[in-house]
């Protein structure tokens, strides 16, 4: 197969009883393919199924070491609990072939299909109709976790799946934890709008973060605010902005102010579950009666068939598990799986259309942004296309990827001493390093303004595309290209990425 994919297995390979049929998403480090069982195989297996690939045979020591601990994570809590909101694990395999060294030794979940992720809904409808009978459902599972003692540590839109039935799951346990006594430890990462006060600055230990129940209920509410309102219940532009927000919250010194869209039943529910310290949130329990009371719906609720509004075409979504596969990535956050299908050609999902395609997963929030950045440049090179299949490439445009090893943060995987010479549009650097995370807002017009500084240093009559030579210098510098006379070999999968996205994203008849 030629797709760039971090873990590239042909159609047809067979794994088990399981024969890989279409790619579904990639991220930085793995990959997840449709399968179906070959034969009878297991009858209690299904026909079909989500691979999630991930290359255990492969990689620099500190990569596997981090990258196993959380596949454990996730594997212990799927053998451990079968609840009917989680999403279901039927086996797990390890590759066994020498003949292809990419493969070998990578380790296979397989994993329930689903037809795609709230992330995704939400992309197409801010404000689903569906959305307080998912409420109940994603409730429902939260307190599934908790009642066998566990949390979940990294509740958000992309890691709630909906199933082909309508029913909704939760998903991506690399950051689940068992409880001991009242708490639990987990890795040191997580997407900071979900994060309550007490955890964003906390202390990390031996074992990682200590963290309880109640940060799960902190996250719920902040989703709820989301689904029943389109927006964050704390006030702020970007993350950033929220974070702090949430830091004054804490401290007494800001109120909080929800959203006046937001429904009388469901105003006291989030305010329980944001409240200022952990222990005076709502119980998981008190909150999942209280949910399905707001809901008006009984135990275990159904969507009804999610039917795409008058005028959108029905969106097909690429990353159909979503929050299944974070951990592909090292499990630093890259759950937004960007979907395939197309966008209503209107308003910011229309934006630069003649220069950036509206029908291959381009997230609508962020095309203006994209376009914006490459128009800033002179450079002819430095294109709205090369900008979103470098940020496809970086981070699969997951806003909060956070990479600590290498220094990497944000959807270009900036380091953060390297973006400081390029946050301002006057040549000035920053006065100060910024600090993760780092919003899309400043990293995507540094971007371009990287690139544009670098195309006129790039040497005339070197082989290929200068727009995937720019990449590759952005990988590491124009200098390095211009002396290898070409793409370096260290980076030439990652440029072959950023080429396969580049053709994707170019509307035809453009270069």
């Amino acid at each position: 197969m030629t797709e760039p994919y971090a873990v590239p297995v042909p159609k047809g390979y067979r794994v088990g009883v399981w024969e890989v049929r279409e790619p579904i998403a990639t991220g930085a480090f793995g990959s997840v393919y449709a399968a179906r069982r070959t034969g009878e195989g297991d009858a209690g297996l299904p026909r079909t199924a989500a691979l999630k690939f991930l290359p255990t045979g492969t990689g620099t020591p500190r990569q596997l070491t981090h990258l196993r601990e959380l596949i454990e994570r996730e594997v212990d809590l799927h053998r451990r609990l079968r609840r009917p909101r989680l999403i279901r694990m039927y086996e797990s395999l390890v590759v066994d072939d020498p003949t292809r060294p990419a493969l070998d030794g990578a380790t296979v979940l397989v994993l329930e299909r689903a037809e795609r992720s709230l992330s995704a809904l939400l992309d197409a409808s801010p404000r689903p109709a569906a959305g307080p009978a998912l409420l109940a459902q994603i409730c429902e599972g939260l307190a599934q976790l908790h009642r066998a003692g566990w949390v979940h540590g990294d509740l958000k839109p992309a890691n709630v799946l909906l199933m082909a039935d309508g029913s909704a799951r939760l998903a991506d346990f690399n950051m689940a934890a068992e409880l001991e006594g009242t708490h639990a430890y987990t890795p040191a990462f997580s997407t900071p709008d979900y994060t309550p006060p007490e955890l964003l600055w906390a202390e990390i230990g031996e074992r990682g973060r200590r963290i309880r129940p109640s940060a799960d209920v902190w996250a719920f509410g902040v989703l709820a605010h989301l689904v029943l309102t389109g927006s964050f219940p704390l006030s702020g532009g970007t993350p950033t902005a929220r974070r702090d927000a949430a830091a004054a919250y804490a401290r007494g010194t800001d109120e909080l102010r929800l959203s006046a869209r937001l429904p009388d039943a469901w105003r006291g529910i989030v305010r329980d579950c944001l409240a200022r310290t952990h222990a005076a949130r709502i119980t998981t329990q008190a909150l999942l009666r209280r949910v399905e009371s707001a809901a008006g719906t009984g135990r275990s609720p159904r969507l009804p068939r999610l039917l795409p509004h008058r005028g959108r075409r029905p969106a097909v979504i690429a990353g159909a598990v979503a929050g299944t596969v974070a951990v592909v990535a090292l499990g630093y956050g890259i759950s937004a799986w960007a979907p395939a299908g197309g966008t209503d050609d209107k308003g910011a999902a229309g934006y630069g259309a003649s220069e950036l395609r509206t029908d291959q997963g381009v997230p609508v929030r962020y095309r203006k942004l994209i376009v914006d950045s490459a128009h800033a440049c002179p450079e002819s090179d430095v294109t709205p296309a090369l900008i979103a299949a470098m940020l496809k490439a970086e981070s699969n445009f997951d806003p909060d990827l956070s990479d600590p090893a290498k220094h990497e943060f944000g959807i270009a995987r900036w380091t953060p001493a390297v973006l400081r010479w390029y946050m301002r549009d006057d040549g000035v650097p920053a006065s100060a390093t910024p600090t993760p995370p780092l919003t899309p807002s400043v990293s995507v017009p540094a971007v371009g303004r990287y690139l544009c500084f670098m195309a006129p240093h790039l040497k005339a009559g070197l082989p290929g595309d200068k727009r995937v030579l720019l990449a590759a210098a952005y990988r590491t510098s124009y200098s390095k290209v211009n002396d290898t006379g070409g793409i370096p070999p260290k980076y030439r999968d990652y440029c072959a990425r950023v080429a396969h996205y580049l053709k994707e994203y170019t509307p035809p008849g453009k270069k």
